[in-house]
């Protein structure tokens, strides 16, 4: 009986591999946009930078004219976006800067809801209260 249900046990031991673990979307790094990207112009000094596209992810101690912001996003353990934006500087001043950004905020799409109501609702909240 015992090596029956050892058997058995040793059998059914492979289905084990089908079970994944579950993982986790990952965003991670500066996710800079084009709306942000507009705001950049040249000859700004590096504090303006900084509050346009917050802190770089990489400031190389090789290349210290140039930041460097990163963005990663893997869903379901798969890399889905891999972007990186430059910014090139002569001393305290912008001098370049390009690459790869997200959409702005404006060019993403958004679902229509179903129900024309609900959309009625969104545009004017005061009535919705009513």
């Amino acid at each position: 009986m015992r090596t029956l249900l050892i058997a058995i046990l040793l059998a059914g031991l492979p289905a084990c591999s089908y079970l994944t673990p579950y993982k986790l979307d990952i965003p991670q790094g500066n996710a800079v946009t084009a709306d942000q990207v507009a705001k950049l112009k040249l000859g700004m000094t590096r504090a303006q930078v900084r509050f346009v596209l917050g802190t770089p992810l990489l400031v190389d101690a090789f290349h210290p004219n140039r930041w460097d912001y990163l963005y990663y996003e893997s869903k379901g353990g798969k890399l889905e976006h891999n972007k990186r934006y430059n910014v090139l500087f002569d001393g305290d001043r912008v001098i370049g800067m390009g690459g790869e950004t997200l959409p702005a905020k404006a060019d993403v799409a958004t679902k229509a809801p179903d129900d024309p109501r609900a959309a009625a609702k969104a545009a004017n909240p005061a009535e919705a209260g009513q």
